[in-house]
């Protein structure tokens, strides 16, 4: 196993990290939920090599809620910030379905010049990629799309980059689903999480509730050709939450239940790489990873801290929130 180390302590206003992204200016940008406090909203943190991290702006709150729950963060070709807005994640029946995706024009002073609601009425937007003119985002779950024998579908949205007030049904009819996929695991009943795209364009979903790894091929109309599971080992990779490749084809995986990070070699083997005990972050482990990036040759880690559960190594949320990381 390899091992993890601490790479910042978040300043006291931020309680639950998650998503990750570089700016322009080679930044690493953290987008900052904050679902452990009720009465804190959410924000994206600019953080530089030595682990200094600031508040670049607050996130736009949902004119119903009051708050703002940006998990996914991605930055399309004009440094645009795309955000999913997770209002539902709690569960709180006054959120459910209020969730949103966010294109924001931000200054480098974090002023925030225009707000687009891309789509809005969504139950449970998650992970976010932009590539070549569109935006791609799982939604964990499609509650009120029942299958017979009662297992969760989720899926994964596209949205073009001049979209906007979009309302999203969260059903299968709807036309912006570019893919869907069935949670088979009765234990863990949670969908389409983490996002990725290889080298060669090729898109790739985690369903979290099945440790399995899906490959999404294009066909020459921009829709599916393939969607099949690239990588699934019960014994290596229990949930796969935010995803990354590095510059050889390795793909990361947050491992968010078992408090580990696993890595797929491009011929889809899997590997536990690293792995926590029930830990704080401040002594450098894993203290329920989200998110993996790769920056300035280190593997970072974003410690979300705050699920429990009898499939969870994490016991309960502490502060202060912390990033890791590891060499690569």
């Amino acid at each position: 196993m390899r091992e993890t180390k601490l790479f910042s302590v978040l300043p006291d206003y931020v309680c639950t990290p998650d998503g990750m992204a570089i700016d322009r200016h080679g930044n690493l940008v953290l987008s900052c939920p904050n679902y452990a406090r009720d009465d804190w909203s959410g924000m994206v943190l600019r953080i530089d090599r030595d682990g200094k991290a600031e508040k670049w702006f607050d996130v736009p709150v949902h004119p119903e809620t009051g708050v703002a729950r940006n998990m996914g963060i991605a930055f399309d070709q004009d440094w645009n910030v795309w955000l999913c807005d997770n209002q539902g994640w709690s569960e709180k029946p006054e959120l459910l379905y209020k969730g949103r995706v966010l294109k924001l024009k931000v200054t480098d002073e974090g002023e925030i010049l225009e707000t687009v609601v891309v789509a809005d009425g969504m139950e449970h937007p998650n992970g976010i990629r932009v590539k070549d003119g569109y935006a791609y985002v799982t939604q964990s779950y499609l509650h009120p799309e029942k299958r017979e024998d009662g297992k969760l579908v989720s899926c994964v949205y596209r949205f073009g980059m001049e979209e906007k007030g979009i309302h999203v049904t969260n059903t299968l009819a709807d036309p912006n689903i570019f893919a869907d996929f069935v949670t088979w695991n009765p234990e863990c009943q949670y969908g389409a999480d983490g996002i990725v795209f290889d080298r060669e364009g090729n898109l790739y979903v985690g369903n979290f509730g099945d440790g399995a790894v899906y490959r999404i091929t294009f066909g020459e109309d921009g829709r599916v050709r393939e969607n099949k599971i690239y990588a699934q080992d019960p014994d290596r990779l229990q949930s796969t939450d935010g995803m990354i490749f590095d510059e050889e084809g390795n793909l990361y995986i947050a491992d968010f239940s078992a408090n580990a990070i696993a890595k797929v070699t491009p011929d889809g083997k899997v590997e536990r790489i690293a792995q926590s005990p029930d830990c704080t972050g401040v002594d450098g482990g894993l203290d329920q990873p989200g998110e993996p990036i790769v920056w300035d040759g280190k593997l970072i880690v974003s410690c979300f801290d705050l699920v429990t559960g009898p499939d969870k190594v994490n016991m309960k949320h502490e502060m202060p929130a912390t990033l890791v990381y590891m060499d690569l």
